[in-house]
């Protein structure tokens, strides 16, 4: 049981301390007898039975088993295998699992009791690629970065064990345990406590749609965990609404209480909300939610949903039927930004015409498709979210999937001049909505983010061929020779191009991209109007400039004006929310001296007036601030 203050939770499956020994617990209602085989340097190798309790589960309390054994479970004589809840995979998610104990590890947090959402600017990282390390103890030396960088919330990509020793995360097996390639539990447990320390919220990326191909024993527990309704594109579709789903759904609730109480988690950002398949009274979403707030009342817990589908009832609360998630991701302005400054028209962006009237519309609403028809679909996309804090919206320039998702995992930055990405970043960081940084885009990093896999040769022959056919529907890849040119996700180098070269950073062109973050994101943390989501407005001046309108309850209001294509002029008045009558002075522009460090600088020219006019060179953004 947690103590602490922490919220209460008592586990309910795998093996936990209890009464001088361990505890163990696991369902196989698809067998009849039920062994812990345990190992130890010192005891060898010994035999227990566990005792069903009729409804699938077995359970027994063992004496004088200690943190560190290695054991598995036999079932009807067959295994040992690994434990479906293993809080540890030493040996790799073929292997005996090891027992753990969460209150060895001492924490230093009790003051700390989480990161309200309006505070949030999320920072997106792959553990293995973050750092020349990639490991948990690698991250946690960066932390000092991040806060001086100006990010409130790391957004850890999948840790749970998968096969081999590189991967994204989302080819997880064993979704209790910390991938031993990144480090031990308590590693993973000195970096939430230090982030904690320096005022860092940690949230997880946690995935109950599918489980990876490769070494997901579950199904040799039970093939209940399994839908026999639905399928999935990744793998068997999990079971939370069919004829034997209580137990699985009960697994999904319990990893997501084992995160957020054995590691003090700030959260989680659930994948792909829209391939949890699950057709019963109440979602499994709205139910894990639930569950986390009643176990943590004291705690301010993070829930972030990935859906593509724009639901409002994902993020509103349970007394108006909502699935009570704290935010989703809101890809509609990542399209939009992503036609505009790039003109990407394949695949889904086909419903995206990625011009500043409809990027003005997006931001205003939160999202873009609230019921219109989406040709990429072939079928209406999306509801209104009319009444939803635009706080609620989680919106980026780039993500893990937007990047690792491309045929050569290349960043907006890298097929963009350096002048338009400025601009587009200061419309990131100081619009309503909240923000999402994918590690290394503060700097343009040069480094891709690519596809990446470490199965074993057979599997992984199938993964790369796989990946090369789902390009061949793409022009630039319509040819077998074209598809050879993608990265092999099986190869070591695909992963290694991948990893961030810290080095560059205070290099130009990058330092001044740098400088630009970090002095926007003190804005948004200083300045009040920056603060809330509430009357902000969002106009397009003309075809290629947009205006965002911050008001501050207290204080001066705030007006950035981002121009997209070459040069103009643009007079600010007579616009919807525009201030008048006002006494203006320049906070900043993405062309000013620190920011293009080692380019040529072409500053807007900016008359103050009554009605301010902005003359732009080429694409860049003013942040304005109306006295």
């Amino acid at each position: 049981m947690t103590r602490g203050g922490r919220g209460t939770w008592r586990p309910a499956l795998g093996a936990w301390p209890e009464a001088g020994g361990f505890r163990f617990r696991v369902w196989a209602p698809a067998h009849t007898r039920v062994d812990v085989v345990l190992v130890t340097d010192e005891t060898g190798r010994r035999r227990e039975a566990l005792a069903a309790t009729g409804d699938g589960y077995f359970t027994a309390a063992i004496d004088d088993v200690a943190a560190g054994t290695r054991y598995g479970f036999l079932l009807d004589d067959a295994g040992p295998f690994p434990d479906p809840a293993s809080r540890w995979q030493p040996d790799g998610v073929h292997d005996l699992s090891a027992t753990v104990d969460p209150s060895a590890f001492a924490w230093s947090d009790a003051g700390w009791h989480g990161l309200p959402l309006a505070r949030a600017v999320f920072y997106e990282l792959h553990v293995g690629t973050f750092t020349p390390a990639g490991t948990f103890a690698g991250v946690l030396d960066r932390l000092p970065y991040l806060v001086d960088l100006g990010v409130t919330a790391v957004e850890l990509m999948p840790v749970a064990d998968f096969p081999g020793a590189r991967n994204w995360g989302y080819d997880g097996v064993c979704l209790f345990a910390p991938a031993r390639c990144y480090g031990t539990p308590a590693d993973f447990r000195r970096l939430v406590d230090r982030a904690h320390a320096l005022g860092l919220a940690v949230i997880l990326d946690v995935v109950y749609n599918h489980f990876g191909p490769d070494g997901a024993y579950v199904f040799t527990y039970s093939p209940d965990y399994a839908s026999s309704r639905h399928a999935s594109p990744w793998g068997p579709t999990v079971n939370v609404d069919g004829p034997g789903s209580g137990p699985p759904r009960a697994f999904f609730l319990e990893n997501a209480l084992h995160w957020i109480h054995e590691y003090r988690l700030d959260g989680v950002r659930l994948d792909a909300t829209h391939a949890i398949l699950d057709d019963s009274p109440r979602h499994l979403v709205a139910d894990l939610t639930a569950a986390l707030r009643a176990s943590c009342p004291d705690r301010q817990l993070l829930i972030v949903a990935e859906d593509d589908r724009n639901l409002a009832a994902i993020v509103r609360p349970p007394d108006e039927g909502g699935w009570g998630a704290d935010a989703v991701w809101a890809d509609d302005f990542h399209h939009h930004v992503r036609r505009l400054a790039a003109g990407d028209a394949d695949g889904y962006f086909q419903d995206f015409d990625g011009t500043t009237p409809d990027l003005a519309d997006t931001l205003r609403a939160g999202w873009f498709y609230r019921g219109q028809h989406s040709a990429y679909r072939q079928a209406p996309r999306g509801t209104s979210p009319a009444g939803i804090p635009l706080e609620r919206m989680v919106v980026c320039l780039q993500n893990h999937d937007q990047i690792g998702n491309r045929a050569f995992g290349d960043r907006l930055h890298h097929g963009i001049d350096l002048a338009l990405y400025r601009a587009l970043t200061v419309v990131l960081l100081t619009v309503p909505e909240t923000p999402l940084l994918f590690m290394g885009q503060e700097w343009a990093a040069s480094t891709p983010f690519q596809y990446f896999t470490d199965h074993r040769p057979d599997l992984g022959r199938l993964v790369t061929e796989g990946r090369r056919r789902e390009f061949a529907r793409f022009a630039a890849f319509s040819d077998e020779e074209a598809q050879k040119k993608i990265p092999d996700p099986q190869a070591a180098t695909t992963y290694e191009a991948s990893r961030l070269r810290w080095d560059e950073r205070d290099r130009p062109p990058h330092a001044g991209v740098f400088a630009l973050y970090r002095a926007l994101l003190a804005l948004r943390r200083s300045h009040g109007a920056l603060g809330s989501s509430h009357a902000a407005t969002a106009a397009a001046l003309d075809a290629d400039t947009l205006a965002i309108v911050r008001p501050a309850p207290d204080g001066p209001a705030l007006v950035v004006v981002a121009r997209f294509a070459g040069s103009g002029v643009v007079t600010l008045g007579g616009q919807d929310g525009m201030p008048a009558g006002r006494r203006w002075s320049t906070i900043l522009t993405s062309e000013d001296a620190p920011f293009v460090e080692g380019t040529a600088s072409t500053p807007p020219r900016i008359v103050l007036n009554d009605h301010p006019v902005v003359s732009f060179q080429r694409p860049s953004a003013v942040v304005l601030q109306a006295a």
